[in-house]
C-alpha cells in the first residue's frame, strides 16, 4: 500500500514519508538510553509536523514534552494534545505578544536568555496575575568535547555568560513575576561519538550543580541539553548509546544526590535523534544537462525543499540513494534543484546510473529540518507533500499552504 513508488505516483514529487513506526523506534531507543528518571524535551523546530508531535508525546509514561521557540509552534504542541504544562518555551526573543499567549495557553516555563528576557518574562506574567517559572539559560565558558558542533563558549545571543552569573545572582533572584527553577544548558549538538557525549554531560552536570550555588538557589529543573547524533539527509544509521545511562547515573548521583527523587528534576532535549531516521524525501529526475563535461541532473526538489539550513552555516553533505528501479553505479552528477539560482545544489558528485525525466529518487534520513527549514516561498512554488505512515498504513497527507492576507481586508 505505502510503497514509495505507489506514494510518487499517486502524491505526486517532491514529498516527504514519514513512517511513525521508525518515529516510535528511535524515541523508545532515547529513553532506554537514559535513566528512567531523566525526562526528554522533544526540539519542535526539527520538524513541528502535528503527527511526529503526537507520537512523540504518546510513548506512556514515558513520552516526550514539547520544547517550542515560537507560538506557531505551540500551535502545534497543543494540537499534537500537549498540555501547556509539558511544554518548555525558548529562544532569544520572546515578545510580550508571544508570551501572553503562551501563558495564556497554559505554559508556565521558559527558558531566559538575559536579564532583559527574564524581566520581559515576569512582567507579562505579573499582568496575568500569574508566577512563571524560569530557566536561566547558561552560555558556558567551556566545554568537555572537542568536538562537534559547539553551542557555547562564544559570544551569543543564547544563554547568560557563565561568567556573569555570580555579579548577577541577587539580581535574577528578585525579579517579580518569575521563579527561578533551574537551569537549561545546550553545550553542544550532534556528538561525534559516545563517549564525547558522555564527558560533556559530565561537564555540564559538574557546572550546573556549582551554579546552584552561586545564585543561591535550590533547583526544581535542570535541562542538561542535548548533543545526540543522528544522520542528516546522508546514508547511515541512528546510534543507540550503550554506556550513557550508567554513566549519567553516577554523575547526577554525585552532584544532585535528590535527582531520583525529582529534587530536582532532570531533563534532556533531542531533535534531529527523535526523527531524522523516519524521514524519506521523495524526488524525481526533470531534466540531464551536460554542461562543459560536466553532468546535471535537475531534480523538482530544490533548497525550498531541503536544504535550507544551509543558509545557517549548515553546509549539508547531502546524498541521495537511487530509488530500487535505478540501479548503484555511474557517472557522478552534481543534483541541481529547480530554482533560478546557482546555488540550488542538493548534491555534488553523486554517481547515477544513466539518469532519465521521470526517474524516482530518494533521500534518507530526512526526517528533521525539511520543509520548515528550507527557504519554501521562495520563488513560489509549491511545498513539498508531507506523506505519514505508520508501517503500511497511510496516517494522512498534508502540504503547508502560505497566503497573503491584507491588515483592512484589501489592499492598500
Amino acid at each position: 500500500m505505502t510503497g514509495r513508488t505507489e506514494l510518487a505516483e499517486r502524491f505526486g514529487t517532491p514529498s516527504y514519508v514519514y513512517d511513525l513506526d521508525r518515529v516510535a523506534t528511535a524515541r523508545d531507543d532515547l529513553f532506554a538510553a537514559l535513566p528512567a528518571e531523566v525526562e526528554v524535551f522533544y526540539a519542535a523546530k526539527a520538524n513541528p509536523h502535528p503527527e511526529l508531535l503526537r507520537e512523540l508525546r504518546s510513548g506512556g509514561a514515558r513520552g516526550c514534552r514539547a520544547e517550542i521557540s515560537s507560538v506557531g509552534e505551540l500551535d502545534a504542541a497543543l494540537q499534537a494534545g500537549f498540555p501547556g504544562d509539558r511544554i518548555l518555551y525558548t529562544g532569544p526573543g520572546k515578545t510580550t505578544g508571544e508570551l501572553t499567549e503562551a501563558m495564556a495557553r497554559g505554559v508556565r516555563l521558559f527558558s531566559t536568555e538575559s536579564p532583559g528576557d527574564l524581566r520581559r518574562v515576569g512582567a507579562t506574567a505579573l499582568r496575568l496575575g500569574l508566577t512563571a517559572d524560569c530557566l536561566i539559560r547558561v552560555n558556558n565558558a567551556t566545554g568537555a568535547a572537542a568536538t562537534s558542533i559547539r553551542m557555547t563558549g562564544v559570544p551569543s545571543q543564547f544563554g547568560f555568560d557563565s561568567e556573569t552569573l555570580p555579579g548577577l545572582a541577587a539580581e535574577l533572584r528578585d525579579v517579580p513575576g518569575t521563579s527561578i527553577a533551574g537551569l537549561h544548558f545546550f553545550p553542544l549538538s550532534n556528538a561525534k561519538d559516545e563517549a564525547s557525549l558522555i564527558a560533556e554531560f559530565r561537564h555540564t552536570i559538574e557546572t550546573a550543580a556549582a551554579l546552584q550555588d552561586t545564585l543561591g538557589v535550590t533547583f526544581r529543573f535542570v535541562d542538561i541539553g542535548g548533543g545526540f547524533a543522528a544522520p542528516y539527509a546522508v546514508q547511515g544509521e541512528r546510534p543507540v548509546y550503550g554506556e550513557l545511562r550508567d554513566a549519567l547515573a553516577e554523575a547526577l548521583d554525585e552532584h544532585f544526590p535528590g535527582w531520583r527523587q525529582s529534587s530536582p528534576r532532570i531533563a534532556c532535549e533531542s531533535g534531529r535523534y527523535l526523527v531524522a531516521d523516519s524521514g524519506t524525501l521523495l524526488t524525481s529526475v526533470v531534466n540531464v544537462k551536460d554542461s562543459r563535461d560536466h553532468r546535471y541532473v535537475v531534480l523538482d526538489a530544490g533548497i525550498n525543499t531541503f536544504g535550507g539550513m544551509s543558509g545557517l552555516g549548515r553546509i549539508l553533505p547531502v546524498s541521495v540513494e537511487p530509488h530500487e528501479s535505478v540501479g548503484a553505479d555511474g557517472t557522478p552528477a552534481s543534483l541541481a534543484g529547480p530554482l533560478c539560482t546557482p546555488g540550488d545544489l542538493l548534491g555534488r558528485n553523486v554517481p547515477l546510473p544513466e539518469p532519465a525525466p521521470g526517474d524516482l529518487l530518494t533521500v534518507p534520513n530526512a526526517g528533521a529540518y525539511g520543509p520548515t527549514a528550507s527557504l519554501l516561498m521562495f520563488l513560489g512554488r509549491p511545498a513539498p507533500a508531507e506523506i505519514v505512515v505508520r508501517g503500511d498504513d497511510l496516517v494522512s497527507v498534508s502540504r503547508i499552504q502560505h497566503t497573503r492576507t491584507y491588515e483592512h481586508g484589501q489592499a492598500l
